[in-house]
């Protein structure tokens, strides 16, 4: 490990928030002055979410760790101890010079609140957004206790300077995962269904997430969400929701579906292979933030479900239903005639990569004051 190189750590417990750092630290892998790692948690190591640590390791980073966050008990605060426990201790074996999170995991706020306490500087990447439950809490507070932000749009950094943080740490470099979407290295179609044995013609994809702060309706919502699929005509490739409190409830309405021949389930999927299946999909359906962000990039038809995403982005042409079965069947109805039409400048324009290089470049960024200061507006 050469001392002169500044250390930056990655960390990741979800599939999402590994599509959305990927392309960031494969630029860093290729940079002399730099050295990544990534602490690597979360769902990556559950066998129920498809044990993503494997595409992970497909991307053959040189210094990859693994820490098992996950308790029997499966509250978020208790993950939370746990994670600052493993993370805490890694980082006193590497000593970065930098954490990077992104978003407003659990995980997230764990390695926000090692790096603030231990006097290590703590990037962000897409702070400054809001959402609808518990998610958009972490996400503010991991902004306070982040000292660099790397956000999506000038709204987000809008939003940044209100909560009191200086401009002078707030870089709009787009969404990162944007630079995937519309690189070169997309497996075709024909490669996909192969691959995954899906021998649809034409496909839907479905992604419905709990939302722990309205854990008692999840089992209902679930069950509505699956009558309402089961009614309708189209092919559907399902998506396991994300390991949050309430995630049960989903994984077991899904099997509703496993004996009809509409419906493939999948724990997870290769970030690339889903990115493509997004691309030749009819529509998207649930509550995913792949509805939010590259479904309109793609001019995919979106349905929206519930609180999840509210308010997320006002710039996308979505069809929003609430939990019933009832007005979500009236959705599936609209869809396929809905346009899609958003505005390139929402989540960037496919760089946020070598934006994010250039500012790791620049030597006011590691000057920034480690003793944070509120900005009166």
């Amino acid at each position: 490990m050469d001392k002169s190189k500044k250390k930056i750590l990655f960390l990741t417990g979800t599939r999402a928030d590994f599509g959305k750092i990927k392309s960031l630290i494969q630029t860093l892998e290729a940079q002399n002055d730099f050295e990544a790692f990534v602490f690597v948690t979360g769902m990556h190591l559950q066998e129920l979410y498809g044990y993503t640590l494997i595409e992970i390791q497909r991307c053959k980073f040189r210094n990859v760790f693994t820490f098992e966050n996950h308790t029997h008990e499966t509250t978020m605060d208790l993950t939370l101890a746990k994670t600052i426990e493993g993370l805490s201790n890694y980082c006193k074996v590497i000593n970065p010079d930098m954490i990077v999170v992104h978003g407003d995991r659990v995980e997230t706020l764990a390695g926000a609140i090692v790096g603030s306490l231990n006097n290590i500087l703590v990037a962000h990447i897409e702070g400054g957004e809001i959402s609808g439950t518990v998610d958009e809490l972490i996400r503010h507070s991991v902004s306070k206790l982040s000292h660099i932000h790397f956000v999506s749009n000038h709204e987000a950094k809008g939003r940044l300077i209100q909560m009191g943080e200086i401009e002078e740490s707030i870089f709009t470099i787009g969404s990162p995962d944007i630079d995937i979407m519309f690189s070169d290295r997309l497996p075709d179609l024909i490669k996909v269904k192969e691959y995954y044995k899906i021998d649809f013609q034409e496909f839907a994809i479905v992604m419905f997430h709990p939302v722990t702060t309205e854990i008692k309706e999840m089992n209902q919502y679930a069950l509505n969400f699956v009558n309402a699929l089961l009614e309708d005509h189209n092919n559907y490739i399902v998506i396991f929701p994300n390991n949050d409190l309430g995630s049960q409830f989903i994984i077991d309405a899904y099997e509703k579906l496993k004996s009809n021949s509409r419906f493939r389930i999948f724990p997870s999927l290769r970030f690339e292979y889903f990115l493509t299946l997004l691309k030749n999909s009819k529509f998207i359906i649930g509550n995913s933030s792949a509805g939010i962000r590259e479904a309109p990039y793609y001019g995919i038809p979106i349905v929206n479900i519930g609180t999840r995403q509210k308010n997320r982005a006002i710039h996308a042409d979505i069809i929003n239903s609430d939990y019933s079965e009832k007005e979500i069947k009236k959705a599936l109805e609209l869809v396929l005639s809905h346009k899609v039409t958003m505005s390139k400048e929402d989540f960037g324009q496919g760089n946020s990569n070598t934006l994010f290089f250039e500012c790791l470049q620049k030597q006011d960024v590691w000057e920034l004051n480690h003793q944070k200061q509120f900005k009166d507006i």
